[in-house]
């Protein structure tokens, strides 16, 4: 390489370098820094850094560092699961310039791909969830549910703001993570959470809203519809937090009660990355749109009457005015919606449905094998967690069951009371499954519970437009998101107009990594010392 990563990355060449200091009438690069920085934070002296490496022996040692990780099966869900991430979409979109080099669509006229890709997005949200509205996606699931219960405060009626509700109910039986971002929301819009059972809550005469977990955090599906209820007579509103997966087998949360629903759509084809990035989402009924934050996409017809798709709505963010934004924080993971998206385009509502009973259907193989030999299961109805309470009246030996478990390569969940969750998801197949139980000194037996009736079983179809029904094959799909980029302007086809907060000057080299199986199937909570 006779050029530097640095030099030929983005540059400034000595030519280039050269020019700005003429144009600037200044002498030197580090006249013009002290010309720009203030003095009381100028560095003194240079930082001390390492030898530069090359690009290839950049690949080389970060391949080396993360080859360190042991590659265990982690079923330790609690919002994050093992997904057949789809080569057809990481190829095609995840590590093409065309997609993650291409910034907010706010010019339609030279968006038209992204904005149908998130349309699609807004539609697979709309149909799991059962209600009308959804947004382009969100950060995150808890800063979505963060989001629901700011918009539930806003939306209050006008007697609820004459008695100034400012308490919010979230039921106990909710991930951590989540409980933690409602916590640190609250506490700075002056909120007042209440936690508990939902079955056992008292009302509180100051409360505007809830939020619950469906299937909740240990893994039971439960009947909401009563306690919708009692909470709108109540005057205050239910916000959902909702396995988008398990939507596609269980009743929606619109046709429960619910008033908005948000989660992540990580299950949706997106890698666990050891956190993120995801794309939560939030879908609520049509009269509150104008308090959803983010985008929402819409269609419409251009100039010449064709049909075209656009920014239908744009609820204020931080980049419009920061006293008056529906929300101040970036409320949008739109290259990761458009994953999801594509997901649900190339399996279809079969394919879906079928993702979703592999992970109820091991889920329930396994629960029937343990309490046929003595194990105690905190639930009888549950999707795809199982949580293990004990087993013939005793409390579980975790030490010596964990060992087992990393001694074949498990990571499960190991809650705070003493007890194992274990989260069955797209991957789980029967060799797994007979891997486990074993673990339980349980010899796998022959197959059962392969048909599995669900509580809350869903009744209404899903994805039922065309675009889900149609892109089947590899080649199918492959041709449908071309077509999507050929109507796009990014960073491969010219300057973009408009911010840099994008992966548009990432170089290649960078990129890379982002697909690697060494990181991307990390989950966030497993151990220190295994992947």
């Amino acid at each position: 390489m006779t050029l530097s990563f640095a030099q030929r990355h983005i540059g400034p060449r000595e030519k280039d370098i050269k020019e700005m200091l003429s144009a600037l009438k200044v002498n030197s690069m580090e006249e013009l820094v002290k010309q720009t920085v203030p003095e009381n934070i100028l560095l003194k002296k240079d930082l001390e850094m390492d030898a530069p490496m090359t690009e290839n022996q950049y690949l080389a040692r970060l391949k080396e560092m993360v080859g360190k990780n042991k590659n265990f099966r982690s079923l330790i869900g609690q919002g994050y699961y093992g997904t057949g991430v789809l080569p057809v979409i990481i190829r095609n979109i995840f590590e093409n310039p065309c997609w993650y080099t291409s910034y907010t669509p706010y010019q339609a006229e030279i968006s038209q791909g992204r904005l149908e890709a998130l349309l699609i997005f807004q539609t697979v949200i709309s149909s799991l969830t059962g209600f009308p509205l959804s947004n382009c996606s969100m950060l995150d699931d808890a800063q979505a549910a963060g989001e629901a219960m700011r918009m539930m405060y806003n939306v209050r009626s006008r007697n609820a703001v004459k008695a100034g509700k400012n308490v919010i109910f979230v039921d106990r039986n909710i991930f951590p993570q989540v409980m933690s971002v409602l916590k640190t929301r609250a506490a700075g819009l002056g909120f007042i959470i209440q936690t508990g059972d939902y079955k056992t809550y008292q009302i509180d005469p100051m409360c505007f809203g809830a939020i619950i977990q469906y299937p909740a955090a240990d893994g039971e599906i439960r009947d909401y519809s009563e306690f919708c209820k009692n909470m709108h007579d109540n005057d205050a509103l239910v916000a959902a937090y909702c396995d988008i997966l398990a939507l596609a087998l269980l009743k929606e949360p619109a046709a429960w009660g619910a008033d908005v629903a948000v989660g992540s759509t990580q299950r949706l084809g997106l890698p666990m990355g050891f956190g993120g990035p995801v794309a939560g989402y939030m879908a609520t009924k049509d009269e509150y749109k104008r308090f959803i934050p983010g985008r929402i996409i819409g269609v419409s017809v251009d100039r010449l009457g064709n049909k075209a798709v656009r920014l239908a709505l744009q609820t204020r963010e931080q980049h419009i005015k920061r006293e008056k934004a529906t929300s101040n924080v970036c409320t949008a993971t739109a290259l990761n919606a458009t994953m999801a998206g594509m997901f649900a385009v190339y399996h279809g509502p079969e394919g879906i449905a079928s993702i979703a009973g592999n992970a109820a259907k091991f889920a329930h193989r396994v629960a029937h094998h343990l309490k046929e030999s003595g194990y105690k299961l905190a639930e009888e109805n549950f999707f795809d967690t199982i949580e293990i309470q004990g087993v013939d009246g005793r409390k579980l030996d975790i030490a010596a069951l964990r060992k087992k478990a990393e001694e074949a390569g498990f990571n499960f969940y190991y809650t705070p009371d003493g007890y194992i969750r274990i989260s069955f998801d797209e991957l789980s197949c029967k060799d797994e499954a007979h891997k486990i139980l074993p673990i339980f000194g349980i010899a796998p037996g022959q197959g059962c519970c392969h048909h599995v009736n669900l509580f809350m079983q869903r009744e209404s179809p899903i994805l039922t437009e065309a675009v889900f029904n149609s892109y089947h094959s590899e080649t199918a799909m492959m041709r449908f998101i071309k077509m999507l980029e050929r109507k796009d302007i990014s960073l491969a086809h010219s300057m973009i107009p408009l911010g840099s907060c994008t992966m548009k000057l990432n170089a290649a080299v960078e990129m890379m990594p982002l697909s690697w199986s060494e990181l991307t199937n990390v989950h966030p909570l497993a151990p220190k010392d295994s992947g």
